[in-house]
């Protein structure tokens, strides 16, 4: 009998200067956050990622307006996928609604009792908003 390999989900919160970057343990059945990074260095972060982990899907966030129309920053996120598609041509890319993410890290970060100084820190959101998308992600397709 052949052993399955088993492989993370990794979940984008994409900004312009930073992004948060989450991922599913290798049976997929909790999110955590990993890091934020630099967006500039992000393919190679994620390149240097996969050399030790098995990743199944790319989460990318997708933000958009009250109306469901697409937010400013869809253009930005369309071509770091367009990237993100070259870099890693076997991996596939979902998209995962993020309206409100951030202001839900906020909350989350606050109940668990962080400090105001240490929530002030936008990594730190930009790390829990990637969170929020890959549960709503692991949520929407359990």
């Amino acid at each position: 009998m052949q052993k399955k390999t088993l492989k993370r989900i990794v979940a984008l919160d994409f900004g312009t200067k930073r992004t948060g970057v989450a991922v599913t343990d290798p049976l997929q059945m909790i999110a955590f956050g990993l890091e934020t990074v630099e967006t500039k260095d992000l393919i190679p972060f994620l390149k240097e990622y996969t050399k030790t982990e098995a990743v199944a899907t790319f989460v990318i966030g997708e933000p958009k307006q009250m109306d469901h129309s697409a937010s400013e920053s869809e253009v930005y996120i369309k071509a770091f996928m367009s990237d993100l598609a070259l870099a890693f041509p076997q991996i596939p890319m979902v998209r995962q609604d993020e309206r409100f993410t951030s202001k839900m890290a906020v909350q989350a970060m606050i109940a668990s009792g962080m400090k105001k100084k240490k929530r002030q820190e936008k990594g730190q959101v930009d790390q829990v908003s990637a969170t929020l998308i890959l549960q709503a992600y692991l949520n929407r397709i359990s």
